[in-house]
Order: structure tokens, then C-alpha cells, then sequence
């Protein structure tokens, strides 16, 4: 009898029941790992669901599983404000850093000694999922914190992700060890839950080979994939890509007393949690169990880059509070940088806007840490001979900070004699100038004023962002402006027409429209940044802010003696040679006249005295403007910034992802503020 011979009160009973087997072979599948019915018996009833919902389309309902699926792309995320903020945690990379944290909890806690909880580290992407009297509402990113961005409909479509609770499960549960009751009306309200997607290492896998076959750039990693995918405007592709999720935390509060009991009450629940857990009486425990889980990482279905470490009584993590984003309650133990091997093929030199030329290795391509790695900076001549770092060497490679490609030694017991000592060149690889290493430094420098190389660094950093922040004027651009001779210098930029750029590869009417008016837009900018786009040696983002505060206009520093910018507070003698030479250059000077000429120029500069006497370090990164930003505006209120924590220091400003600054400031008892304190200090 096919799905039309039967009446809608029939069809709706049977609407029911094929849900319920298909949530049941669900569960089992993707959270519990079995496999109760074949493959296709769960395809075979979908089908039949699909039909059913079609020929009465007013007995679908959010929870069905056809709703996995479905809907038009969407135009843009919807943002999200957490009730609850999504706290991001600070790192430690051994016994010692542990031990180190373990002690400023217990002084937090007055002296009483918790037992811990401890759980992989999944490298993936953070989720929260609301649940509404048992339905699933809405999934979000965990963006800045506060604010993420509403992704229900492609959390949808991960098959680990239970459209509607299993509150039926939690009154009947007797083998959870749980010692308190929940009501069903409790779980009847709002449930929030965090949690990770990843994608498995196996479907990684498939995704790459299917790239291969069709030709197409395989992917860096599982990690980046999956948040990409979580990120698509059409739910069609993140199904596609096969996601999982590991839920770990529930934020409602249903009568838990500790983190082990959130993950019992998830399971409960229908949530997918780790089975490689641990509850620890001590910290000798958790190591045991961080040094257990190094040694089977490779054979784990899912990467992970550490574990977490939590205070497991919920009363105790909560006294312990919040710095800025980071709970002092948790904190994340990572396993080293991975680090591999591969072999030094060439050691060439790269040329930057003041002329340095640094020395870099030319590898065998290899990945580490998830990407490929074919080049890492060897800094300079004497790190290279302090290092033995051959051409030819097989050496052993990491991720400094799990970011910067760096050669850790060469295995000399691998050299087969054949090996090449690299020496200095004398020359410059681009302009043939000569390469000179002036006293007391520990760099090279190509003395032509006219290399090629200097001259796009300077391009390159002229445009960039702490400069004159042009967008849409990248290093490729401007490239393709030096080939096609539209450019020489950055005066040039503003020379710029729409009727130059459209004949270009790349650029149509509209991005040449946009480019040019890109560029007129930022002909007039504060003059801390004027001076810093300059490029002049030795002048970074402080010492162009401390000039302009103290001059107010260029034309006092084109004038100011050798003498007096000695004696400009932070410029010591070096930086004010470099300053003095460079406006006593004829080509620097026809350069100003140039911007002149061509009304680029700059604002005022007036100093305050709102942050005088206050010292400010920022560490992470701020949602409202980048770190340079802030300490620009430290610095114009009169306030220090700088890049380490001391007794000294007023204020430890926490953004996202902080680093060791933060322990440092605890340990020191420095005051800490979040973002949101910050703005008001700076606003006040």
C-alpha cells in the first residue's frame, strides 16, 4: 500500500513512529558508534518520511529528520548576543606552568585543594545550541564572546546534533550515578549547551581525495575545513561535509554540582560526549593521563592539540571567576609544537624595505601542524653558523607558536659529506648592489637606494594597514603596478586613474572605480601614521606617535637638530640618526614635495594627559580595533604602552586568546581588565 492509500490520521501515526526509528538508528550511528540496522534501511525510511511530509506538508515539524537538510541559501548570519559569554582559556605546555596555575588557584580558593576533571582538546570549532522545550532553536559561532553568529541551519545538518532532547531518558536513568532528580518541567524550559564540531580525520581524507580527482587545491587542514564549513551560506555544502560533535559543557543550570555530572546529564540528553575523560584527585593524575593520550594521539579518529584541565566542583570554579574572557577555574595543557623533518634544499635571500637580507631555507615541502611547509627564515648569518644549518641537511622543523615555520637543528648523523657550508653572498639576488653588514649589527643590507626589492617592501608597507590602510591594495597589486611602471614611489598611488587600472588582469570598471577611491580617501591621515608609512629605519608605530605628539607637524621634524631628537624621551641615539638622515636625503625630500603637490598630507596630533602616569600591556586580540590602534590611543591620552608585564605595569588589558602575559599579571598581582573596561578608561 503506497503513502496515498492511507487517510492523514494514519499518515500521522506513521509520521511518528518512522521519526522515532530513524532518531533511535541515528543515535546509535553517530553517537554511540553501532550500527543496529544496515546502511540503507535508514535511507529506505527516510524515504518514506520524505513522502509522507510531502503529501502533508502541515505535519512537518522543526524536529523532523528531513529538516537536516533543506531551505535556500541564506544571504548573510544573523548575529547572536550569548546570554552566557563563551569563554576562551589560557595555555600551559608543561608540569611545571601546571603546577604554576594549580598554586594561584588554590590561593583563589583559600588554600583548599580541588580535584580536577580532564578531557581532550578536540582542534575544532566552538558551538552553542539552545534547546526550547526539548527542540533544537538555534546554533551559534562563538565569534568574540559575547556575540557570535546564528549557523542553526547547518548545525542542523550534523547527524551528532539531536534535533529534539531525550527528556523521557532523565526521570527513567538509574545507571548515570547522578544523586539528584530532574523535573520534567526543568528540562521543559530553555537548555543551552556548548560544545565542538570537527571533522574526523577519515572524512578529511575523502574530502581531499574527492579535491584531487576533480583536480581542484586539497585543503590545509581538518580543522580550518570544518569552521569553513560551519560558515557556509548554504546548508547543502556543510552537509556535505560530513561534521561531527563532541558536546562538553551545559550552561542551564539543572541541579549539576560538578563538570563530571554535565557530561553524564548530556549523555542522558542525547548529546555526543567524550568517552576519554577523566575525573582526578590531583595533578600527578592528570599528567598520567596527558602523557597516556600523547602516546595514542596519531591513532585518535579526530585531532586533537591538548586537553583541558577544570576545577570539577561547579561551586569552586565559579568563586574563582573570570579575567577579561579566560575562567581561572580552566585552563588548556597543550602537547609541544609537532614537529617533522624534512631536507634543506637551498638557503636564498629575501630583501626588505630597509634593505635587510635574510637568510632562508628552501625546504623539501612537508606538513607540519597541519599545513605544508616549504620555507622557514633562518634570521640572519650567525644564527645559521650558531645552528650548523647546512644546505643539503636534513633538519628538524616546528611551528613556533604552532604559526611560524622554524628549523629547531640539522640531524648531523645523517650527513653524508655532500652537504654545503652556506656563506654570505656579497651581492644582492635582485639588484646585484652590494651587501654590507654594518658595525654592531647582526644583518646585511644591500646599499642601493634603488633595489627593486626595497623599494615594493616599502610599497608593500606604505599601503599596509598600521600605515596608510588603503584597502584593496595588497602585495599582488602593487606588484602588478611596479611590472606594468604605473608606480615607482608611494606618491605615485594617489597619480592613480580609473582609465590606468582597467586594462589591467584583475581589475574591471567597478574594482578600478573602488581602488582609486580607495586610495583618495585616505589622502589626509593622522601624522603618527604619516611618519610611519614613510618606512624611515628604526621608526615603528610608538616612536612615530611619540614625534608626532611632541612636534605636531612635519615640517619641526624635517628641522629639528641631531641633538634635540636625542633628547625626545624613548628615541635614544641610533633612531635619532636615523631620523636626521633621512630628512637630509634629496629623495626623501622630493617625495614630501611630491604629497605636497598632490594635497596628501596629514592631521594634527594633540596630546592628553587623561592616562598620564598609567603604563598599559595589551595581550590577545580586541574586537573593537587592533592592538596598534589601542596603544595609539594609550599613547595620545598621555599613557605608556608596552609589550611586557612588570610590578610597574597599571593595567593588563585581556583580549581574545591571551598569552603568558596574563599569568604573568596574576602572579604579579597587576590589575586586569576586558575590553569592555578598557573602552571605558580610554572613553572616560
Amino acid at each position: 500500500m503506497s503513502s496515498k492509500d492511507i487517510s492523514k490520521k494514519q499518515s500521522e501515526e506513521r509520521i511518528v513512529k518512522l521519526r522515532a526509528e530513524i532518531d533511535k538508528i541515528r543515535y546509535h550511528y553517530h553517537v554511540l558508534d553501532e550500527l543496529i540496522v544496515p546502511e540503507g534501511v535508514k535511507d529506505s525510511l527516510q524515504h518514506e518520511l520524505q513522502d509522507l511530509e510531502d503529501q502533508y506538508p502541515e505535519l512537518i515539524t522543526p524536529d523532523s529528520p528531513t529538516q537536516r537538510v533543506g531551505g535556500k541559501p541564506l544571504s548573510k548570519f544573523v548575529k547572536v548576543k550569548h546570554k552566557v559569554p563563551m569563554l576562551s582559556l589560557n595555555d600551559v605546555f608543561d608540569f611545571e606552568e601546571l603546577k604554576a596555575w594549580e598554586e594561584r588557584v588554590g590561593k583563589l580558593i583559600g588554600g583548599e585543594k580541588p580535584d580536577y576533571f580532564a578531557e581532550l582538546k578536540i582542534d575544532g570549532f566552538a558551538i552553542s545550541l539552545v534547546y526550547e522545550n526539548g527542540i533544537f532553536v538555534e546554533g551559534s559561532t562563538r565569534g568574540d564572546g559575547f556575540t557570535g553568529e546564528n549557523v542553526t541551519a547547518n548545525l542542523k545538518t550534523i547527524e551528532s546534533i539531536p534535533l529534539r532532547l531525550a527528556i523521557s531518558n532523565i526521570p527513567a536513568s538509574t545507571d548515570s550515578g547522578r544523586q539528584f532528580p530532574i523535573s520534567n518541567e526543568l528540562l521543559k524550559g530553555k537548555i543551552e549547551v556548548r560544545g565542538e564540531v570537527y571533522l574526523s580525520k577519515k572524512e578529511f581524507e575523502r574530502i581531499n581525495k574527492e579535491q584531487e580527482k576533480k583536480g581542484l587545491p586539497t585543503y590545509a587542514n581538518p580543522r580550518n575545513l570544518g569552521a569553513g564549513s560551519i560558515r557556509q551560506l548554504d546548508p547543502k555544502l556543510a552537509a556535505s561535509r560530513k561534521l561531527d560533535t563532541y558536546i562538553y559543557e551545559l550552561t542551564t543550570d539543572l541541579g549539576q554540582k560538578t563538570h563530571e555530572e554535565e557530561h553524564k546529564i548530556l549523555a542522558e540528553l542525547g548529546f555526543k560526549t567524550s568517552k576519554e575523560v577523566e575525573s582526578c584527585p590531583d595533578l600527578n593524575c592528570v599528567e598520567k593521563f596527558f602523557r597516556d593520550h600523547e602516546k595514542k594521539r596519531d591513532s585518535l579518529p579526530y585531532q586533537i592539540d591538548g586537553m583541558v584541565i577544570i576545577v570539577n566542583n561547579d561551586d569552586l570554579f565559579k568563586r574563582m571567576g573570570v579575567v577579561g574572557k579566560t575562567p581561572r577555574g580552566a585552563i588548556a595543557y597543550k602537547y609541544p609544537p609537532e614537529q617533522t623533518t624534512t631536507v634543506v634544499e637551498d638557503i636564498q635571500i629575501s630583501i626588505g624595505r630597509t634593505g635587510a637580507a635574510t637568510p632562508f631555507a628552501v625546504m623539501t615541502p612537508v606538513k607540519v601542524a597541519g599545513s605544508t611547509v616549504s620555507r622557514a627564515t633562518l634570521h640572519n648569518e650567525d644564527e645559521i653558523k650558531r645552528k650548523d644549518i647546512r644546505i643539503g641537511d636534513t633538519v628538524i622543523l616546528q611551528k613556533a607558536g604552532d604559526v611560524i615555520p622554524e628549523v629547531v637543528r640539522p640531524l648531523t648523523d645523517l650527513r653524508t659529506r655532500k652537504e654545503k657550508i652556506f656563506h654570505m653572498p656579497t651581492q644582492c639576488p635582485l639588484c646585484d648592489g652590494r651587501l654590507i653588514r654594518p658595525e654592531g649589527e647582526a644583518v646585511y643590507r644591500c646599499e642601493n637606494k634603488d633595489c627593486y626589492a626595497v623599494e615594493r617592501e616599502k610599497l608593500i608597507h606604505f599601503a599596509s594597514k598600521g600605515a596608510f590602510d588603503i584597502d584593496g591594495l595588497g602585495e599582488k597589486i602593487i606588484e602588478q603596478l611596479l611590472e606594468e611602471k604605473l608606480i615607482k614611489d608611494p606618491a605615485d598611488f594617489f597619480m592613480l586613474t580609473e582609465g590606468d587600472l582597467k586594462p589591467l588582469e584583475r581589475f574591471a570598471e567597478k574594482s578600478a572605480q573602488n581602488l582609486v577611491e580607495a586610495i583618495g580617501a585616505k589622502k589626509q591621515i593622522k601624522l603618527s601614521r604619516f611618519l610611519f608609512a614613510l618606512g624611515i629605519r628604526h621608526v615603528g608605530a610608538k616612536t612615530a606617535s611619540d614625534l608626532a605628539i611632541y612636534y605636531g607637524s612635519l615640517g619641526k621634524i624635517k628641522s629639528a637638530s641631531l641633538e634635540e631628537l636625542k633628547n625626545i624621551e624613548g628615541i635614544g641615539d641610533i633612531v635619532a640618526e636615523s631620523i636626521y638622515q633621512w630628512f637630509r636625503e634629496k629623495r626623501n625630500l622630493e617625495l614630501l614635495e611630491k604629497f605636497e603637490k598632490l594635497d596628501v598630507g596629514y592631521v594634527k596630533e594633540k596630546r592628553t594627559d587623561e592616562l598620564a602616569g598609567l603604563t598599559f600591556v595589551i595581550t590577545g586580540s580586541l574586537s573593537s580595533m587592533s592592538r596598534e590602534e589601542a596603544e595609539e590611543i594609550i599613547r595620545q591620552k598621555g599613557g605608556a604602552a608596552t609589550s611586557s608585564v612588570s610590578k610597574n605595569t597599571s593595567y593588563v588589558v585581556v583580549g581574545e586568546n591571551p598569552g603568558s602575559k596574563l599569568a604573568k599579571a596574576e602572579t604579579l598581582r597587576v590589575k586586569v581588565v576586558d575590553e569592555k573596561e578598557f573602552l571605558k578608561i580610554i572613553n572616560s
